[in-house]
């Protein structure tokens, strides 16, 4: 018998159970694991020493804005770098499979291009494919870390209703309900809402229990950003997600769920819903990022009529003043909930490419209205107009404390909810595995290393249902994180988001290294992974 491809020695294994780290040797053939307690005596292909480094299973992201930009930069560098080896796509509703027509996929770029990017036009990408099936093989041996794709409910309801605020008919619903079914049958994990997000927010709280309840036949589950502008504003919208949970029999996973000191309420009533509804024998579970500065595309400050019918017609209301006047009125009434204590003014705005607003690229909304002398809705909609609906923006998030108690929770998972456009993003991009290991484990003792671990790896591979990822064991297949405990930590903040961690050494994808002592390696083993077949 031959050697095998790759021997880890001399490392402390924490095998994602949550089982205390224990000495051994871990060793690579052919892509999958195989735990030994000495280091043998068959020659490896290569031998890393991981002498004072934890060896863990790759981490797990449960949130990630990837499904077009991963296509444009494969390496994937802010994701592997720390220690993902495996991320959730097609989030917040907005994905990019099945689509019909190729008007109603560009289309939809197009509306999105603030949140996922548009590499149409920075990397000449080509999106041209239709079915789930056909976009799920642009990453097989493309990509540098794996992905699950989730279906948002808005390709779904643009299928069947259009781009239009009004009500799903029988027949719509068994338009969306085919489309998912088909989907899930092609390797989706589950469906996905985004309740801020046209046209997938003008689904009603029946139509998504009833797309949740097609979705758990096929063994996938419910993960959503929720209806945050929903009764109080406060607890409503979480009540709302448990309940389509409880409608559809299915799971459902709350995403970035987080407290704003905003909020009309503490965390602590925000975690209660979770822990009630899961002692009356729900499924519920939840991610949360640990960084303080939330982004998303800006087109999200506008309210959701105006975006009926699509992009075109969202750029004819932008223009009229009128709309402007009603736009005003309603973020008055809405107030510094969604924007921080300073409203729109603190919108820190990106992904620019007219050369005459490049200059704003990382600054304020309030930094350009000091300037064009504009209020903050005549320059929020001449930037939307001027951009093509394109530019991204970073507000306050989550407060520390906040951070803190969800991270304590026994059923938080992680969730960056990365974005990779704009020349400034959100720190959570590039460093929230890191900050976790670093500053909350390490420096802070919040929660074990064993246990923190878990909830990056062994938790989100039982709630995706992955069958043989997740936990260091024989036969599982090696995706593989070996770091320094002592070191690890991220470098990114809101003044410099860009930055790459320290102490990740090693990321191994299906058993090869992408990530060698600190370096990409360049290699691309990454794929599409399929529910019911991985």
């Amino acid at each position: 018998m031959s050697g095998p491809d790759i021997r880890i020695v001399n490392g402390t294994l924490v095998d994602g159970t949550g089982a205390p780290g224990q000495p051994g040797t871990l060793e690579v053939r052919e892509g999958r694991l195989r735990l030994t307690d000495d280091a043998g005596t068959e020659p490896a292909g290569r031998t890393i020493d991981a002498t004072g480094k934890v060896v863990a299973p790759g981490f797990i992201d449960l949130h990630s804005h990837s499904g077009l930009m991963l296509l444009a930069e494969p390496l994937h560098e802010p994701k592997v770098r720390q220690g993902v080896t495996t991320e959730v796509i097609g989030v917040d509703g907005n994905s990019y499979a099945p689509f019909a027509t190729q008007q109603d996929l560009d289309w939809f770029v197009h509306l999105n291009a603030g949140l996922d990017g548009d590499p149409r036009r920075t990397h000449k990408t080509k999106i041209d494919w239709t079915t789930v099936a056909s976009y799920l093989t642009r990453f097989d041996g493309t990509v540098s870390l794996n992905v699950a794709y989730l279906i948002g409910n808005s390709p779904l309801r643009i299928a069947g209703v259009g781009w239009e605020d009004v009500p799903a008919t029988p027949p719509a619903r068994a338009t969306m309900l085919a489309l998912l079914k088909e989907g899930m049958e092609e390797g989706a994990f589950g469906l996905s809402s985004g309740l801020d997000y046209p046209p997938g927010s003008y689904a009603t709280t029946g139509e998504l229990a009833e797309l949740t309840r097609e979705a758990g036949r096929h063994g996938g589950f419910y993960h959503t950003h929720v209806r945050y502008s929903l009764g109080d504003r406060f607890l409503d919208p979480f009540r709302e997600a448990i309940e389509i949970g409880r409608l559809g029999e299915a799971p459902a996973h709350i995403t970035h769920f987080y407290h704003r000191k905003t909020f009309p309420g503490g965390p602590d009533a925000m975690l209660a819903l979770v822990d009630v509804a899961r002692n009356e024998g729900l499924d519920i579970t939840f991610d949360a990022y640990p960084a303080e500065w939330a982004s998303t595309r800006l087109l999200i400050l506008i309210p959701p009529w105006v975006q009926a019918g699509g992009p075109i017609r969202t750029k004819e209301r932008l223009a009229e003043p009128a709309v402007r006047n009603r736009i005003r009125r309603e973020l008055q009434e809405r107030g510094v909930l969604f924007a921080g204590a300073g409203g729109l003014r603190d919108v820190r705005i990106g992904y620019l490419r007219q050369p005459a607003l490049l200059p704003f690229e990382g600054r304020t909304l309030g930094d350009m209205m000091d300037q064009t002398g504009s209020d903050a809705v005549d320059t929020l909609c001449d930037l939307l107009l001027a951009e093509d609906l394109r530019p991204n923006e970073v507000t306050p998030g989550p407060h520390l404390d906040g951070i803190r108690r969800f991270l304590r929770n026994p059923i938080g998972m992680v969730g960056t909810d990365s974005t990779f456009i704009g020349d400034k993003p959100s720190p959570r991009t590039y460093g929230s595995f890191p900050r976790i290991l670093g500053q909350f484990v390490r420096d802070e003792a919040l929660l074990s290393l064993e246990e923190a671990i878990r909830r990056m790896t062994s938790a989100p591979a039982a709630r995706l249902g992955l069958r043989d990822r997740g936990t260091l064991k024989d036969g599982f297949v090696a995706d593989v994180t070996i770091f320094d405990p002592a070191t690890v930590r991220s470098n990114a903040t809101y003044d410099e988001p860009r930055q790459f961690p320290d102490g990740i050494d090693h990321v191994l994808v299906n058993g090869t290294l992408v990530v060698h002592e600190g370096v990409h390696t360049g290699a691309t083993p990454g794929r599409a992974l399929r529910h019911g077949r991985d």
